[in-house]
């Protein structure tokens, strides 16, 4: 008999932040597929009898192939058992989720997906940095910086984002900082518009620097600000201090 997969957002790393539904989904798990970036805190509250397998992925680093955690979600449930793929960074805005949405599917697998908190946000308001505020910005977008302008892969218009008048969110940009940064100074974007990096938001080892977008490439290296961070560029991000309440 079948059994079914719930595809789980762990939102960016507090333990406090998953979802009641989360919750719920990890506490009726038989098996639990999670990757480094879960609040791993939350494994204790899983059965005992449930199994965690590890399917991690490090940027430019080892990583466990996307086929293959589809493939060890979909064996286990269509062994009987009831599969949570614990999601740890972004996969309400990006990540793989939809891609095992489509491997359950295509098995003929029972399939759910529960969001978490989505760090595109969270990262920045943990800061104490609004991607609003009255009287500074109407709205903000969030963007994947995997790819660097000008890549065949990529689907941004970094020129008409740098100029839209709106906060930028950038998930997974640390790598290409330089070239995305580059692009938009060349499309006009003032060089002493605010920015600000949280390294591991949510969690025991955050880190926020601030800076310029002419200034943060260099102020990244200096800092040794690595991956997962999340990057807002706008001016909302010199209202930080005044928003920090811990």
């Amino acid at each position: 008999m079948s059994g079914r997969v719930i595809l789980v957002g762990a939102g960016p790393g507090d333990p406090d932040l998953i979802t009641v539904a989360g919750l719920k989904a990890l506490k009726i798990a038989d098996v639990v597929v999670a990757d480094r970036l879960v609040p791993t805190a939350l494994l204790d509250e899983i059965r005992d009898q449930a199994e965690v397998i590890p399917v991690g992925k490090v940027p430019r680093g080892e990583f466990t192939p996307q086929e293959e955690i589809n493939r060890i979600i979909v064996e286990h449930a269509l062994a009987g058992k009831t599969v949570v793929r614990f999601k740890g960074g972004d996969p309400f805005v990006f990540g793989r989720g939809y891609e095992e949405w489509q491997a359950c599917e295509a098995a003929g697998v029972p399939v759910e997906y529960i969001p978490g908190v989505s760090s595109s946000i969270a990262g920045a308001g943990l800061a104490g940095i609004p991607v609003t505020h009255r009287g500074t910005n109407q709205g903000f977008i969030v963007v994947s910086g995997h790819v660097p302008p000008g890549d065949s892969r990529g689907t941004v218009d970094w020129g008409n984002l740098a100029v839209s008048g709106l906060t930028i969110v950038i998930l997974m940009g640390i790598h290409y900082l330089p070239e995305i940064t580059a692009r938009m100074l060349a499309a006009g974007l003032d060089a002493a518009t605010p920015v600000a990096v949280v390294e591991r938001a949510a969690t025991p080892n955050m880190r926020v620097v601030r800076s310029t977008i002419g200034d943060v490439v260099s102020a990244v290296k200096e800092s040794g600000i690595m991956p997962p961070a999340v990057t807002i560029v706008g001016d909302v991000t010199a209202l930080g201090p005044a928003f920090v309440t811990c």
